[in-house]
């Protein structure tokens, strides 16, 4: 005979039930929304199911180039992801072993988790002032006359802004990469020395086929967070730099019809195929490893 489900459970399964619906419900409605027809607003009653939207806004948004802003935020996407997966590599192998000032590195390499983001980007915008004016003065002092007036800034998509979402994606791929090393199981290594490999050798044929879901995990970790990020990308970039999430931003106060509800389900759908990509690569190296 099944035994009853006690009370307690049907009232825990309703709370987690309404939390689901308010981590999804905002998405889905956007979802819904999107697909409106030519008439659509930006509330329901639907008014018609159709692409129209989609279309309109493959076309652009007016004034708005909105995808020369998706392939700034791709590229820059794609080079933090590739950088916090390979500092992170580096730096949880180096800390495998204690070293003097290792706390001192580790809680300054986190320390930007407990700074409000818009400070970092300000903080960051206020660097790149500065080096401004240090290349300025330093050009004037050469004589490059040239560079004096053709230079406006060394802020950009790939300098301050790389910079602020490093801030944001390294302590991540850090403490994902220390929990792996922490239980990672050194005989594996020995094993590979007794049988004559080197150091190098047992990190690229051992080490790493063994922690390769962990790195795809970081990756996936740095391209998502550096895709939604908006607050430190505010204040860091340059003129003309903007990220789709600025972007975004930007048209929430200007558009007034579910254009802005296509574009989210467009960025939605990207960051959702990238953890299927992710889990899939994730199952593969895990099969493999088996």
């Amino acid at each position: 005979m099944t035994r009853r489900r006690p009370p307690a459970f049907y009232a825990l399964a309703t709370v987690f039930g309404l939390f689901v619906l308010f981590l999804y419900g905002p998405m889905l409605t956007i979802l819904v929304l999107s697909f409106q027809g030519p008439t659509g607003g930006l509330t329901f009653p639907l008014h018609g199911v159709s692409t129209h939207w989609f279309v309109r806004l493959w076309g652009g948004l007016g004034v708005v180039d909105i995808w020369a802003a998706f392939g700034r935020s791709l590229k820059l996407g794609a080079v933090v992801m590739t950088l916090t997966v390979l500092i992170s590599l580096l730096a949880g192998y180096a800390f495998r072993r204690r070293f003097r000032g290792s706390a001192f590195v580790f809680y300054t390499a986190v320390a930007s988790l407990i700074v409000p983001s818009i400070i970092v980007s300000l903080g960051i915008a206020v660097e790149f002032r500065l080096l401004d004016a240090l290349i300025r003065w330093a050009a004037e002092g050469v004589g490059w006359a040239g560079l004096v007036e053709g230079f406006t800034t060394s802020a950009g998509t790939l300098t301050s802004g790389l910079g602020a979402h490093l801030t944001w994606t390294l302590p991540f791929g850090l403490l994902i990469m220390f929990a792996v090393f922490n239980r990672f199981d050194h005989r594996y290594e020995e094993a590979a020395r007794d049988l004559g490999a080197t150091s190098s050798q047992a990190f690229r044929h051992v080490v790493l086929p063994l922690i390769a879901p962990a790195l795809v995990g970081i990756a996936l970790f740095g391209f998502t967070l550096s895709w939604d990020e908006a607050a430190r990308s505010s204040q860091a970039l340059g003129a003309d730099q903007n990220t789709l999430p600025l972007e975004l931003t930007g048209l929430t106060t200007t558009v007034t019809n579910p254009e802005i509800y296509a574009l989210g389900t467009v960025t939605t759908g990207v960051s959702f195929a990238v953890i299927l990509i992710s889990l899939l690569l994730i199952r593969a190296l895990g099969r493999r490893r088996v």
